[in-house]
């Protein structure tokens, strides 16, 4: 069997094992403030099992807040937050059911990629044998089983974000949650992340993309939304947000950056 459908194979197992019966987001009038300054206006949104939403707009519109409020690294001053069906605005981030993968990768520099993929699980207190099954379910999802002993400064930067896919892969999450996953990395190496991505979406992971990356707001995402000054301007599918968007705001940020 090729890697291409190890990965498919990995993939699916993984979402399923992950997403259960219910991994829908619902962001219920959702305000967030930073020292009394409204950044995120009554948000009302639903993600439905199995979706991608790409959430694009200009920086300070309110995508980034919109995630760390679902992560729970910010709290909103109003509003609930529900995933699969649960209120989860009073939870910590750990017991969301969630992962979350940045730009800058935040590997640990001083372990090997099994290490830092099994960070997670390691202290949250899993036994040895599931650690180790996790960690090689999620590397060879992401194609990177052949570098579990490197270091991250051996790695590309494409191989790194790979391996904090992994990691967050590794906690089987019902939900992931992507803010601007491709931005630090050169334009050869974009590819091999989305191709990831695209492998999660077959596998029916339900996901949260904020991103500038056109491409896979396009070919990838069920959904788009584009926000600005903390509220949904627009939404729809791909096709129509980039072909034949209705809002002259839309228009004017698509247009920019096709630049």
């Amino acid at each position: 069997m090729t890697s291409v459908a190890l990965g498919a194979v990995a993939s699916a197992r993984v979402a399923t094992q992950m997403g259960g019966a219910d991994s829908t987001v619902r962001f219920d009038a959702v305000t967030v403030a930073y020292r009394g300054a409204v950044v995120l206006k009554p948000l009302t949104l639903d993600v439905t099992t199995g979706e991608i939403l790409a959430m694009i707009g200009p920086s300070g519109s309110g995508k980034t807040t919109a995630l760390r409020a679902v992560a729970g690294f910010v709290r909103p001053v109003s509003g609930r937050i529900h995933i699969g069906g649960a209120d989860v605005t009073d939870l910590p981030p750990y017991e969301r059911g969630l992962a979350m993968v940045v730009q800058n990768y935040a590997l640990f520099p001083h372990m090997r990629v099994a290490d830092n993929v099994a960070f997670g699980l390691k202290a949250l207190g899993a036994a040895k044998p599931l650690i180790e099954e996790r960690v090689n379910d999620a590397l060879r999802v992401v194609g990177m089983q052949k570098f579990l002993k490197r270091y991250p400064r051996e790695l590309s930067g494409g191989q790194q974000q790979r391996v904090a896919i992994a990691r967050a892969l590794a906690l089987e999450p019902k939900v992931m949650l992507f803010d601007e996953p491709t931005s630090a990395l050169d334009p050869e190496l974009v590819g091999s992340v989305l191709n990831v991505m695209r492998e999660l979406k077959r596998g029916g992971m339900t996901m949260l993309v904020v991103s500038h990356e056109m491409r896979f707001a396009r070919d990838a995402a069920d959904r788009v939304i584009f926000m600005d000054h903390g509220v949904i301007v627009e939404e729809g599918p791909p096709q129509q947000m980039f072909s034949a968007p209705s809002e002259a705001r839309t228009r004017a940020f698509i247009a920019e950056l096709a630049r």
